[in-house]
């Protein structure tokens, strides 16, 4: 019996803490920072995912064996690499890649580079910086509309622009590099767009074994039929239709077995989960990017279509013996619907009292941004509570979760009701 930690406070964090709860393996499981609802399941601690030292301490006082990062942020730092170099730290078993390997994530050009490389299906790209700008503006000449413009550092996933015209092109190039996304677009990648419906494949791996976890789409905009604002993620749908055995023996062979042996072949050691985020072009799977953990809301589907013991998998791709271990897929639909505050992904307002979580029937709910605030449980983010649902179709799933989204209230409560729309 072990006791884990989770690194993280969204409903990436409460749906692992969920699932790892039902593992036979563990004894206790503790979350930094957490939320409202992984109170329920484990004990929060009030530590910043940034906060390593932090972080050290409630490992230590804590006598926790395995530790799951569910951000990028902490990865992208070296949370792994702290730990790994500290004597008291170094033989806790660490699910998440080092930052080096993180890079996949927290640079695109990093990783640009990293798939041509290794023949990895990708847009064309070129990386601008000030300095080679001139080089940019005619790189862009040679495109066709729309103009993908990313900004190469982590920006919260707001950090990508996709543009109609030429002129609106060149000067969102020059005020990306002018510092509008920070230090995150002082180098920016600009991309050749690519058409197709996306979908999310997830790996979880030992650095030399894989395993494919079950493929989900999610719903970045705000407004129905994919109109508005780019946000967290609005929702997510498992499987995806589009993603047969044909697609996903495309995707296995040309984009997750390179990946694998590309991280091997550049001696960039790995472990944990791989995010391939892809787009079908005409039944060809493209890499638009790659994440270096878990998807929030695919988390939220995916894990309930996990029939295995996570906790076994987690600990092989901690120790290097996932060759050794099974995955078995549910083969039920399960889907997501997020519920967001009033004005997200704009400002909004915390602290709004939330009712009717104890009159949910036939889902679960996934606390995304929510606390304890004087014995209720209020709004703490822009995304708040995920609810997710089996059914033996899309259809089943989704109108599970939108009859109990409808029982949940809070000011300002809204929730897209088209989730599948384009499946």
């Amino acid at each position: 019996m072990i006791n884990i930690l989770i690194v993280g406070s969204g409903g990436r964090e409460h749906a692992f803490a969920w699932k790892i709860k039902q593992s036979s393996k563990v004894k206790h499981i503790f979350i930094a920072p957490g939320n409202a609802g992984t109170s329920l399941l484990g004990t929060n601690i009030p530590v910043g995912v940034s906060d390593f030292e932090g972080l050290k301490n409630a490992v230590l006082e804590n006598e926790i064996d395995l530790v799951l990062v569910g951000p990028e942020v902490p990865l992208c730092e070296g949370l792994h690499d702290f730990f790994s170099t500290d004597s008291s730290l170094k033989n806790i078993l660490f699910v998440g890649p080092y930052q080096l390997g993180a890079q996949l994530e927290g640079s695109k050009d990093f990783a640009k580079e990293f798939m041509m490389r290794h023949q990895i299906p990708t847009a064309k790209y070129l990386a601008v910086t000030s300095e080679n700008l001139s080089g940019g503006l005619d790189f862009l000449k040679t495109m066709k509309a729309p103009y993908v413009l990313k900004a190469d550092g982590l920006a919260a996933g707001k950090g990508v622009l996709i543009l109609n015209h030429l002129q609106e092109a060149e000067s969102s190039l020059k005020e990306m590099l002018d510092g509008q996304f920070g230090a995150a677009s002082s180098k920016v990648v600009v991309e050749e767009f690519l058409s197709g419906i996306e979908c999310s494949v997830f790996a979880i791996t030992d650095g030399k074994d894989y395993r494919i976890l079950p493929v989900a789409k999610d719903y970045k905009r705000i407004g129905e039929g994919d109109s508005g604002l780019n946000t967290g993620g609005m929702g997510a749908i498992s499987p995806v239709p589009f993603a047969d055995e044909v697609f996903m023996e495309k995707v296995e062979n040309q984009i997750i077995r390179p990946t694998v042996e590309g991280l091997q072949k550049d001696q960039i050691p790995y472990n944990g989960f791989l995010f391939f985020g892809l787009i079908n072009s005409g039944g060809q799977p493209m890499v638009i990017e790659y994440n270096v953990r878990m998807g929030d809301p695919e988390t939220e589907a995916v894990m309930l279509r996990i029939q295995s013991d996570l906790v076994d998998l987690l600990i092989g791709a901690a120790e290097g013996t996932l060759a050794e271990k099974t995955l078995a897929i549910d083969p039920r639909t399960a889907v997501a619907v997020m519920l967001v505050s009033g004005g997200y992904p704009g400002p909004y307002e915390k602290g709004k009292r939330i009712s009717g979580l104890e009159k949910v029937e036939n889902s679960i709910v996934f606390h995304a941004g929510t606390a304890q605030k004087g014995g209720s449980v209020c709004t703490d983010g822009g995304r708040v509570i995920a609810i997710s649902s089996y059914g033996e179709s899309m259809g089943e799933a989704l109108s599970c979760s939108y009859k109990n989204a409808k029982l949940i209230g809070f000011e300002g409560v809204y929730f897209r009701k088209d989730l599948g729309f384009d499946l």
